[in-house]
């Protein structure tokens, strides 16, 4: 025996420490400097400001601000194609912290109704009193610029044989 254990198993544990892994979310500001000057989203162009092409990135402009990957609150609009038909599509966060640890899980896409009314009043709960109101101006501006960008130009085909 040497003091208190056996020589042939390992040592015991004492009641005293007991440690419990917890997963701690990082901070907002700790992730934004380690991922604002480097990552695979960031477009850079000569004489242009620096994009980004984040999912979650309502402006697609890199900065804290509009960052999909370092705030807790994420919002986006976008246009998503499947087949013939185009949605327009919400991003945010989940809700649930335990999908906020995986990024696959991370963002949650929300369809938009096409009509202007109902289709801002959703913008309007979506960013809401407590998740984003300082982006919700910016949401409903790009709500109207998608919803342009679906308008099909019609084709006007001239009569040959009218004179």
């Amino acid at each position: 025996l040497a003091q208190g254990r056996l020589a042939s198993g390992p040592p015991k544990a004492s009641p005293r420490f007991l440690f419990v892994a917890v997963k701690m979310p990082a901070a907002s500001d700790l992730i934004w400097e380690c991922v604002k000057a480097n990552n695979s989203f960031i477009r850079k162009s000569p004489n242009m400001p620096v994009m980004s092409a984040e999912p979650g990135n309502l402006c697609g402009l890199s900065s804290f601000k509009f960052s999909g990957l370092a705030n807790k609150k994420v919002l986006d609009l976008s246009v998503k194609k499947t087949g013939q038909k185009e949605t327009i599509v919400l991003t945010t966060r989940s809700k649930k912290a335990s999908k906020g640890q995986h990024p696959g899980y991370m963002l949650v896409e929300s369809g938009v109704k096409k009509n202007a009314k109902k289709g801002l009043a959703q913008v309007a709960k979506a960013t809401g009193a407590f998740y984003r109101r300082d982006l919700q101006e910016l949401a409903e501006k790009k709500y109207a610029k998608v919803k342009t960008s679906l308008k099909k130009k019609k084709v006007v085909v001239k009569s040959r044989r009218a004179g």
